[in-house]
């Protein structure tokens, strides 16, 4: 019991500083992934379609392609590659707190961040394009894949000196072309397990599902693992960070 007290403090201090902290100095920047997800909710009415099916196969394969991974590479870098990079994450690493700590409490930060942006621009571009009925689908898809994105933003900002560059590799040239073309990079893509999710839990939207993707919450399930292996890749990789200037 005297474990679980001394262990809770420090990861709640974590949480509450992201939460205050590590959002980009231009916050109005992230309520255009808001105006965006109601676009793409507006222009999932013009396929002659029912409404759930057109939402999941326009809005939903949009909100994952660009507003999902583009709002979670804002969050995750300012989570950690924006602090190593200016030298501030050095006060952060010397603390008296275990590397999982850190990272656990910088994702849960970017976690709610991200559902505060992303579950209410889903929901409301479900409803927006006639298929209320997909808004809790939407909400999910949108809360899980940014979960994973998170993980594997906060992974690639500790172990690259420029994690924007590799974060866009990651979401352009890996998933969007290479994912596109292989089902092998798709299974573990949270783009495409994002959308598989909306996909799996459509009514009607069987035939939308990509074969050999897991869809609906089986997709859930994969996106989990997603986040859980990026966790550990992070925690693993500050232990041989050094940070000490912003040259690091």
């Amino acid at each position: 019991m005297s474990t679980r007290r001394s262990a809770s403090p420090p990861l709640l201090a974590i949480v509450r500083y992201t939460v205050r902290a590590c959002v980009p100095a231009q916050r109005l920047l992230l309520l255009l992934p808001v105006a965006g997800a109601l676009l793409f909710g507006l222009l999932a009415r013009i396929p002659d379609d029912v409404a759930a099916v057109a939402f999941a196969r326009v809005g939903g394969t949009a909100i994952h392609t660009l507003v999902l991974p583009i709002t979670c590479l804002i969050v995750g870098d300012a989570l950690l590659g924006a602090e190593i990079r200016s030298g501030v994450f050095a006060f952060t690493w010397l603390s008296p707190v275990s590397y999982a700590t850190i990272v656990v409490g910088r994702w849960l930060g970017g976690c709610a961040i991200a559902a505060a942006i992303l579950v209410p621009a889903a929901a409301a571009s479900a409803i927006v394009a006639g298929a209320p009925s997909s808004a809790l689908a939407a909400a999910l898809a949108a809360m899980a894949g940014a979960g994973a994105y998170l993980a594997l933003f906060i992974a690639i900002g500790a172990g690259f000196k420029r994690p924007v560059v590799w974060s866009l590799v990651l979401v352009i040239i890996i998933e969007r072309l290479l994912g596109a073309a292989l089902a092998g990079i798709a299974q573990l893509s949270p783009g495409w397990l994002a959308q598989s999710v909306l996909v799996g839990l459509t009514a009607d939207g069987a035939g939308l599902a990509r074969k050999g993707v897991p869809a609906g919450w089986p997709a859930v399930g994969r996106l989990v693992l997603v986040a859980i292996v990026g966790l550990t890749i992070a925690a693993r990789r500050l232990r041989s960070l050094r940070p000490a200037s912003s040259a690091d």
